[in-house]
């Protein structure tokens, strides 16, 4: 059963049903309450798979996604019985993290967002040496954070990390991944950029100024802003689950990104209102602190790898994706 009055997930499971082919059995999500998470959690019901949610809240969980076969309450800091349900289990896939937009960043903040990836990782890592049948696939969310800000630059899997505070995370976090390897576990990093959807995520807030006919760029406007319909996040994880040439990082990113002046442009001329007020970068660090580097920085990156597998992007171009979002 799907969420009500979330027709768009329905949508976006639909095509990946019909361009994908046999998927593992028995998957076990962490981070399922988030929103890359509840979709594919609604995917991986409608395909006929037996979905083991791990959550800290159950009863919340069980009001958020309606689509899970079971509720195991998992604390990442320990390892105890929710270790059981990844035993037998055909593929993990780790989405934890706290929310990077979630506070203003202080030492506190910081040291929550690294914790709550590479240890959540780490103990994952534990419970998969204790199972006695392995999953065959273990994907790891990952993010394009791990590149760090570059320039127009184009940047692909094969791409350096960076060196601020959210490509050491990276770094870090994919380390604690890329452990499943020695266990005989086919290991994917999903490196994901700006994930657009309509009801949650970045795009409701990209919204927010031009519902307020005072939308524009954020300056200065020429730095890359790489992003990806939910929809298409749910099936390069479909590709990682379903095809074993898939390993190591996979940029979850369309092949098309652009400037932040051109998608600005993109938003306004599909909602139908201006994008004439630029927002200076100087008031967003007034604002929100450290993190407005990650609007006023961006990076151009690219997904090599997809592409390589033939992977057929169903909104390739910010037109198509934003049309799809907000129009239909």
């Amino acid at each position: 059963m799907i969420a009500q009055g979330d027709r768009r997930t329905v949508f976006s499971i639909m095509f990946i049903l019909e361009e994908s082919g046999e998927m593992a059995r028995r998957v076990v999500v962490a981070g399922a309450t988030g929103l890359i998470g509840r979709h594919l959690c609604a995917y991986l019901h409608e395909r006929g798979n037996e979905v083991i949610a791990l959550v800290r809240n159950v009863e919340k969980a069980k009001r958020q996604i309606l689509t899970a076969t079971a509720y195991v309450h998992w604390q990442p800091s320990e390892h105890s019985a929710w270790a059981e349900s990844l035993d037998g289990a055909d593929a993990l896939v780790n989405l934890a993290g706290a929310s990077i937009f979630g506070k203003r960043w202080d030492a506190a903040y910081k040291n929550e967002i690294r914790d709550s990836r590479v240890v959540s990782t780490r103990v994952l890592f534990s419970a998969l040496i204790a199972a006695r049948r392995k999953p065959a696939v273990f994907i790891n969310g990952s993010a394009i954070g791990y590149y760090g800000p570059r320039d127009a630059t184009p940047l692909d899997e094969q791409s350096p990390p960076g060196n601020d505070f959210l490509a050491q995370v990276g770094v870090a976090w994919e380390q604690e991944a890329l452990e499943a390897e020695e266990l005989g576990i086919r290991t994917v990093l999903l490196r994901t950029g700006i994930v657009l959807d309509h009801d949650d995520g970045a795009l409701p807030k990209m919204m927010l100024p031009f519902q307020l006919l005072s939308g524009g760029p954020i300056l200065p406007g020429n730095q890359w802003l790489s992003w990806i319909h939910i929809a298409d996040e749910i099936g390069l994880i479909a590709l990682a689950l379903d095809d074993e040439r898939v390993t190591g990082p996979l940029n979850a990113t369309a092949p098309e990104p652009q400037t932040n002046r051109d998608f600005m442009a993109t938003l306004g001329r599909v909602m139908g209102r201006p994008s004439w007020l630029p927002t200076p970068g100087f008031g967003l660090h007034l604002l929100l602190g450290e993190v407005a580097d990650l609007l006023v920085q961006g990076q151009r990156v690219l997904p090599r790898k997809a592409q390589s597998y033939d992977y057929q992007f169903r909104y390739p171009t910010a037109e198509a994706a934003l049309r799809d979002l907000l129009v239909h």
